[in-house]
C-alpha cells in the first residue's frame, strides 16, 4: 500500500461534497437543520464507519490467523459528541457481533487487543483524544 494517500473532494452545494479516491467515491453531507434532507453520511458518521471497518477487518484477519472459525462479523459503532464547537466525539463504543460457533472468547479478547494496540490505524489515530471501548458477543 502506498505511503501517501490522496482524496479529492468536490463541493456539490450547501454542505455536500463528493470525495473520490481512485475509482471510488462517497458523498458526505452535513445537515444545517435537524429536519434537513441529506445526500450522504456526515463526516463524523464517515469517521465512525472508517473505525468500524478498520477494527472489524483487523479483528477478522487476526482471528483467521489464530485459526478461529468466524462465519460472520458485524460492528456497531456509536459515538457521543459534545455540544460545543468543534463538536468532536468524546466517547466511542464498538460492539462486535460474531457468528462464531467454536470461536473462543479468549481468542477474541486477544485479537481485539492486537487490533487496538498494534494493527488498526484508525483506532490508533483516534485513541489519544477519544475514549474508545470495545465489547463483543459470540452468536452460536
Amino acid at each position: 500500500m502506498p505511503k501517501e494517500l490522496n482524496v479529492h473532494a468536490v463541493h456539490n452545494g450547501g454542505m455536500c461534497f463528493t470525495a473520490t479516491a481512485g475509482e471510488h467515491s462517497v458523498t458526505l453531507d452535513y445537515p444545517l437543520a435537524a429536519d434537513a434532507e441529506v445526500a450522504g453520511m456526515t463526516p463524523l458518521q464517515n469517521l465512525l464507519a472508517s473505525l468500524a471497518v478498520c477494527a472489524g477487518s483487523t479483528l477478522s484477519l487476526v482471528l483467521k490467523k489464530m485459526g478461529q472459525p468466524v462465519a460472520g462479523l458485524e460492528v456497531a459503532a456509536t459515538g457521543q459528541r459534545r455540544d460545543e464547537h468543534p463538536t468532536v466525539m468524546t466517547d466511542i463504543a464498538l460492539r462486535f457481533s460474531l457468528d462464531a460457533a467454536g470461536v473462543e472468547a479468549q481468542a477474541v479478547e486477544r485479537a481485539l487487543k492486537v487490533a487496538e494496540e498494534q494493527l488498526c490505524p484508525v483506532w490508533a489515530m483516534l485513541r489519544p483524544g477519544t475514549a474508545i471501548t470495545a465489547s463483543f458477543e459470540l452468536k452460536q
